[in-house]
């Protein structure tokens, strides 16, 4: 623990967050090791404080320590600038130049934002990596260098190389060891004790006495999402130092740099987003049911149609019963095997009314259901005299037997009893 304290008064570094005690920690640990290592935390956050402790701590500490923007120097250039060229070897090399790969040979090399590396430097620095070689831009000649690298990047390493735009084996080179830096807005603990120790740096450098922070504003900061992260703190703290003559800072002082409004219509629009694609997926899935329903009730439309023309054949199918009780039996069509479809006449002369009655003996109730067809029909009691005559046949072929005759009607005997008395034929 002493050991961390010290780096942390060495480098200036504020907080106790577990999360940033661990990425110092692992720092320590790894330094006197020539092992590469990757430092992943979002811009501001402080990534460049590991490398220095890295090579601070390490057995290269008297050797140059050279820091890399990837991200600043030119795409055309780049090669030129961490590998060097030759004489000649393009527009402009009006002599030979030397890389950082050679000027660190026996250090250290920061590459930040190593992310934003073009794909053809990706291959000639994974050549470095794995054997410690390297040619000058226009040159053949390989050359050697023994350079400890250290890595970090703001970008989702996984998603870039999903996207082809960072190369895996370079990753997983660099990747030695992973150091994560825990955003400021993680580190709400650590926000007032960040504030104060700026406040007393820009004091002293303005030569201005010293902000202090009321409670309420000490609130406002630790809710704020700091999107800088530690970068932005810092230039807010400048900020207030040299433009607010009050040396108490408020809430609604805060409010007016930092305004929590500039950050929720993020989260709202999200919020809003999920809402839509979240009431679009309902809609979809309502739709679809409607559709479905409306397929069964066409379905159902011209199995009547057919029935109807067909009237004079009193037998259903079984595709035309399971239709039936698929579309308005409660209950699974197994568990209803008797349904019996007859038309009653309607006053509506151009429309015929279906009902569809489920008949159980082992069930309490019959649920009827009415649906309506458009369908000429010029004599509208010729299905029931065809259903009178169809009970008739079915009594005599069975010699009076009523079970039989029902099983005959693929009703059930309760139905029958009932058309029986309808149509007076208990004689």
């Amino acid at each position: 623990m002493n050991e961390l304290q010290n780096i942390k008064n060495r480098f200036g570094i504020i907080g106790n967050y577990p999360a940033l005690n661990r990425a110092l920690e692992k720092a320590i640990q790894v330094a006197p090791t020539d092992i590469s290592v990757l430092v992943i935390g979002e811009s501001g956050v402080g990534k460049e404080f590991i490398p220095k402790i890295i090579h601070a701590e390490s057995k290269r500490k008297h050797q140059p320590y050279i820091v890399v923007n990837c991200g600043a120097i030119p795409e055309g250039t780049i090669d030129s600038e961490l590998f060097g060229h030759e004489k000649g070897a393009f527009t402009g090399a009006t002599s030979t130049r030397k890389g950082y790969f050679e000027v660190a040979d026996g250090g250290t090399i920061f590459l930040d934002e190593v992310g934003e590396l073009p794909l053809q430097t990706q291959v000639r620095l994974l050549r470095v990596l794995e054997s410690g070689e390297f040619m000058k831009v226009g040159s053949s000649q390989i050359q050697k260098t023994n350079v400890r690298i250290v890595a970090a990047t703001n970008v989702n390493m996984m998603n870039a190389i999903h996207d082809g735009r960072f190369r895996e084996d370079l990753y997983y080179r660099l990747n030695t060891v992973q150091i994560d830096m825990p955003a400021l807005r993680e580190r709400k603990g650590d926000i007032h004790l960040l504030f104060r120790k700026f406040a007393i740096d820009f004091a002293e450098k303005y030569r201005m006495p010293e902000l202090e922070l009321e409670p309420a504003a000490v609130t406002y900061l630790e809710n704020y999402s700091f999107p800088g992260n530690v970068r932005q703190l810092r230039n807010l703290v400048e900020q207030l130092t040299v433009v607010e003559r009050n040396r108490k800072i408020t809430a609604e002082k805060l409010a007016e740099y930092i305004p929590m409004e500039k950050h929720l219509p993020m989260l709202v629009n999200q919020n809003a987003n999920k809402a839509q694609s979240d009431f679009g997926n309902e809609r979809e899935i309502m739709y679809k049911v409607l559709f479905d329903m409306r397929n069964d009730i066409n379905d159902l439309k011209s199995l009547t149609s057919e029935l109807i023309k067909n009237r004079g054949n009193g037998d259903l199918s079984n595709q035309e019963k399971n239709l039936i009780n698929k579309i308005y039996t409660p209950e699974p069509a197994a568990h209803n095997p008797n349904s019996l479809l007859y038309f009653e006449p309607n006053d509506n002369a151009n429309v015929q009314t279906a009902n569809v009655m489920n008949v159980d003996d082992n069930d309490p109730y019959e649920d009827i259901m009415d649906i309506e067809v458009e369908e000429a029909r010029p004599e509208s009691l010729s299905l029931q005299n065809n259903e009178k005559d169809l009970i008739i046949k079915a009594l005599e072929k069975h010699r009076g037997r009523r079970n039989k005759a029902a099983d005959e009607l693929g009703i059930s005997q309760r139905t029958l009893y009932r058309k029986i008395k309808q149509y007076n034929l208990e004689d």
